[in-house]
């Protein structure tokens, strides 16, 4: 993954009330806006510089002509740093990075160290929050990838901090994790999530469990936001995931990729069952680590293979009496972690299906166990481990008496799956297009809301100015009454004026048709009004301060 630097040291910007200058922390040499300074971007205030030769600082700002003295005089490398004051405004919107780890890009390794437990979520989007180029952050954390979905300030900066996080996290420079990582941007991380809400980028193409954990990404977030009022999971990512939601949706009512679609749980069953040597689960004791909805759905899957008697092994006893109203026809023998080796020992298939962080059976523990019968299993105990961090040792494997799975090695199980599936997939591909444009549009009428805050700003200031001027022609001789009845008077006029060009930059945001008349308006409503934007004003702001 190939980033472009900044030819530039950067320091900090800080800004302070309109009038005032900016102070300067870090490099003397360099300005770089803050979080605050880069969402609200002060056009009134000054820049404080201080030449690298040792020279004068120099105020530079709309006041630099009135100086009339002390004239800065930079040089090219001067102006380039100066110019890093601009590099948001060169972004017209907020960028959307998606970066990650898949079953497709990483082993299961490299992704358990970047686990993220539902517990822990919370705290690590505010890890992410608080670096000062990423407004909006959530994660994306199953058995099959880890995902971090993030609203950049800036595109490069923000790709730093978030590299800088999942090192962190994982305990791995990030040199060791980047040929694992993929790296979205925009509309290729828009599309991106679309396609995994809906199934199209699991191992088991159309699986409906992924679309649940996007559900339960946008309710962690809901939850987060409504707590914490930070804008941490803001209307970019709210939106965003709203619309993946959606997506899932229409994938799976309007296509038939989820015609008798196999989880990985029912994947993990159909292996251990192609693994066994009689290709069947009789005579086959089978114990479960686990009582959770990957635990269901094996007990449901292994059931309709014929497997009615298990041992399922779990940490409270509630969800195990769950198990047992939910599948009568089973016969289940319920015990408590603290029986764990004993049931394994007893055990020839044992699935690992627990939301555990650790390794929980060790080659050393299986090692003192004894042998499983030749006649029923061949001698091999099989253990199959769908939970990502691994509680599986796999150090297993070099006993002669055992082998150990993880959900990598599904792959053998969902190729012919894909296979199957690939008229419905594309189908599905076209309405992830549809709902990515919808996206978009509505991303793109953002852009008409500045707009709408500077001509509003504009009529307000001239109306102020003007009825000012009014009054004091008048004098003193108005009462209180005539002064209202005449600030009433002159908003009526400005709103009457305002509302025809406001209601030109309003639009439908799912409908791009209407947003793109919309921004036609508004770019001739800036021409019209000269509504300056604040990067022309930022420019002009350099010019004055390298001119000769």
């Amino acid at each position: 993954m190939q980033q472009s630097k900044c030819p530039v040291s950067h320091g900090k910007l800080v800004a302070s009330p309109a009038g005032r200058k900016f102070s300067q922390r870090g490099s003397p040499k360099a300005v770089v806006a803050t979080k605050s300074s880069a969402k609200k971007a002060s056009v009134n205030a000054s820049v404080t510089f201080k030449h690298p030769a040792g020279g004068a600082v120099e105020k530079l700002g709309r006041d630099q002509e009135a100086l009339g003295q002390d004239e800065a005089q930079f040089t090219e490398l001067d102006k380039l740093r100066l110019s890093t004051v601009n590099r948001y405004a060169q972004e017209r919107k907020n960028s959307i990075v998606a970066v990650g780890l898949t079953v497709h890009t990483a082993p299961v390794e490299v992704r358990e160290k970047l686990a993220v437990a539902e517990e822990a979520w919370n705290d690590c989007v505010t890890q992410l929050t608080d670096y000062p180029h990423i407004s909006e952050a959530c994660i994306l954390s199953t058995c099959n990838r880890m995902e971090l979905y993030a609203v950049g300030l800036s595109w490069h900066r923000g790709v730093k901090e978030i590299e800088d996080w999942l090192s962190k996290k994982s305990g791995l420079p990030i040199e060791e994790l980047r040929p694992h990582l993929f790296l979205l941007r925009d509309r290729d991380a828009i599309r991106h999530l679309l396609r995994v809400s809906g199934g199209l980028d699991s191992l088991v193409m159309g699986e409906g469990q992924i679309l649940a954990q996007v559900k339960n990404v946008h309710r962690l977030g809901t939850e987060y936001e409504a707590e914490l009022k930070q804008g941490g999971f803001g209307r970019h990512l709210n939106t965003l995931f709203k619309q993946a939601i959606q997506a899932g949706k229409r994938v799976r009512s309007e296509t038939d990729i989820a015609s008798g679609a196999v989880s990985v749980s029912s994947a993990a069953a159909e292996l251990a069952q192609l693994k066994l040597p009689s290709n069947s689960f009789d005579d086959c004791r089978v114990c479960i680590v686990g009582a959770g909805k990957m635990s269901k759905l094996l007990v449901k899957h292994l059931s309709s293979k014929g497997c009615n008697k298990m041992t399922v092994v779990n940490r409270s006893m509630p969800r195990c009496l769950e198990l047992q109203e939910e599948f009568p026809d089973v016969e289940f023998t319920f015990e408590l972690s603290p029986n764990l080796m004993q049931s394994v020992a007893e055990s020839d298939v044992i699935f690992a299906a627990s939301s555990s962080d650790s390794i929980l059976i060790t080659k050393e523990d299986v090692a003192a166990m004894p042998a499983c019968p030749e006649a029923t299993v061949g001698g091999t105990r099989r253990f199959f481990d769908i939970s990502v961090p691994r509680n599986i040792d796999p150090a297993i494997s070099d006993l002669d008496n055992a082998r150990a799975f993880n959900v990598d090695d599904l792959k053998e199980v969902v190729d012919a799956n894909k296979a199957q599936r690939a008229a419905a997939a594309a189908e599905a591909e076209t309405l992830i297009v549809e709902e990515l444009n919808g996206y978009e549009a509505w991303r793109d009428s953002l852009e008409t809301v500045p707009t709408i805050k500077k001509l509003r700003s504009k009529a307000e200031d001239i109306r102020r100015t003007e009825l000012e001027k009014a009054m004091n022609k008048v004098g003193e001789g108005l009462s209180k009454k005539e002064r209202r009845v005449l600030e009433d008077l002159s908003k009526g006029i400005v709103n009457k004026l305002l509302h025809g060009p406001m209601q030109a930059l309003r639009c439908d945001g799912s409908d791009p048709a209407s947003v793109g008349e919309s921004l036609s308006n508004m770019h001739a409503l800036e021409n019209m009004f000269d509504l300056k934007s604040e990067e022309e004003d930022l420019e002009n702001m350099l010019k004055k301060a390298g001119r000769k």
